[in-house]
């Protein structure tokens, strides 16, 4: 029976990928796998035909040679998504080009359901594990001990030891204070989230922080609430109430944002004439649906996933780098 009477066709083996790339089987393995010393040229050859065979590599062959499975785990805590995916997204960009496979495994904030599932992907024997938070709170470590390197995205790690990437809470701020008194804004005033959270924390100090550098104070101090548009409504009417001098609005983020402008369009106040508005997220699913569309600073949740699982790979391949990364974040401008 020929291959075109059903019998299916032979794999490309790496003894094919050899014989015509012109090299020895040892040498075709070391530039598919990445390893040895070879000239540029003949690595560039070897995948070359290897791409034109359609040679796919055993995984279990690979595995066996250079002791690594070609897997990553990643935890999250965000059930919901909303910082979690986009942060897992720019994460899956990085490890497929590094040819790796993640499980992905739900924590739910719950410590006996993460402790379970780092026992399951220890288990799996995966070459590293990424941590997603869904806030900017640092959250415990997973331990000194493990037998494979682990990289925190988003929510840094309580010990200093570890390897966590962050957004840049601070600068948040700092750009949208920038683009407020760039387009004339003398009287900000700043409506956050829970004072208990980091991130509002952080994002009041680098507001305060970055109009003192213009000469300038907030119109008040900090409403802090709740991450509801009901908060944002209900803050910005006590600013109206209180008859507060301001021209504009720093919140905390935009779902806040949304509604303070709903708030202030609702008392007569023309936007963004009158005041103007920036949040802080960049979900395009309420900055794009607001009137006007929100000015929001985006923190780059995508590149902190890409920046954690890039240094995951280098701490696989023995380059660590504890410590924290702070990943800055960019302007978004609409209407607001």
């Amino acid at each position: 029976m020929t291959e075109a009477a059903g019998r299916p066709a032979r794999r490309v083996g790496i003894t094919d990928v050899a014989a015509k790339a012109g090299v020895s089987v040892g040498t075709a393995s070391k530039a598919l796998n990445g390893r040895g010393r070879l000239r540029d040229e003949t690595r560039a050859r070897v995948r070359s035909v290897a791409d034109e065979l359609g040679f796919a590599p055993n995984t279990v062959a690979r595995s066996l040679l250079t002791g690594r499975t070609f897997t990553v785990g990643v935890i999250t805590t965000d059930s919901y998504g909303r910082f979690g995916i986009p942060v897992m997204r720019g994460a899956e960009d990085s490890l497929a080009a590094g040819e790796m496979i993640a499980f992905l495994c739900d924590g739910r904030d719950d410590p006996i359901r993460e402790s379970h599932h780092l026992r399951k992907l220890l288990e799996r024997r995966v070459d590293g594990i990424i941590v997603a938070g869904r806030s900017t709170d640092p959250r415990r470590s997973l331990g000194e001990d493990l037998p494979v390197p682990v990289v925190y995205a988003f929510s840094p790690s309580s010990n200093e030891k570890d390897c966590s990437v962050v957004s840049d809470e601070r600068g948040a701020a700092r750009l949208a204070v920038e683009h407020l008194v760039k387009t004339g804004r003398r009287r900000i005033a700043h409506i956050t989230g829970p004072e208990s959270h980091a991130s509002s924390r952080e994002r009041a100090a680098g507001l305060t922080e970055a109009l003192a550098e213009q000469g300038l104070e907030p119109a008040g101090p900090p409403l802090f609430g709740s991450w509801t548009e009901a908060w944002g409504r209900f803050a910005v009417a006590q600013l109206l109430r209180a008859e507060e001098d301001f021209d504009g609005v720093f919140c905390g983020s935009d779902v806040l944002a949304r509604g303070v402008t709903d708030g202030l369009r609702e008392a007569g106040v023309s936007l963004p004439d009158q005041v103007g508005v920036v949040g802080v997220d960049n979900w395009a699913l309420v900055a794009e649906a607001a009137r006007p569309p929100l000015t929001t600073v985006d923190l780059g949740l995508e590149e902190i996933g890409r920046r954690s699982a890039e240094l995951l790979l280098k701490a696989i391949n023995g380059h660590p780098s504890p410590g924290v990364h702070v990943v800055p974040g960019h302007l978004v401008v609409r209407e607001s």
